[in-house]
């Protein structure tokens, strides 16, 4: 084009300058997932979809179910299953100690 030399023509930009301006919150922390992804005027997570009774999850998304599936958190109940399985979910049994055994 036809610019003066010298000085840079001032022009709005969708970068720098307008993340300055940027300080009100459209999502908030959601209380199921934990992201800030809970959006205040919809109430409605836009990660998990809280409050609805089902968790978000679509199939055009692979990664993002593989992300979040059974296996990826702690398991504090279901690490446990396999094990119990097992031995047929006895409970409320004591084993039997090494020096009864030997003796019999």
């Amino acid at each position: 084009g036809n610019k003066p030399k010298g000085r840079e023509e001032k022009r709005m930009t969708k970068g720098t300058s307008s993340f300055g301006k940027r300080h009100n919150k459209s999502h908030t922390v959601c209380r199921r997932c934990g992201k800030r992804s809970f959006h205040v005027q919809k109430a409605t997570c836009a990660s998990c979809g809280y409050p609805s009774a089902r968790i978000r999850k679509y199939n055009w998304s692979v990664k993002a179910i593989r992300r979040k599936t059974t296996g990826t958190g702690r398991m504090r109940y279901l690490k446990h299953v396999p094990r119990r399985a097992k031995n047929g979910f006895r409970e409320g049994t004591q084993a039997v100690s090494a020096k009864k055994r030997v003796s019999n």
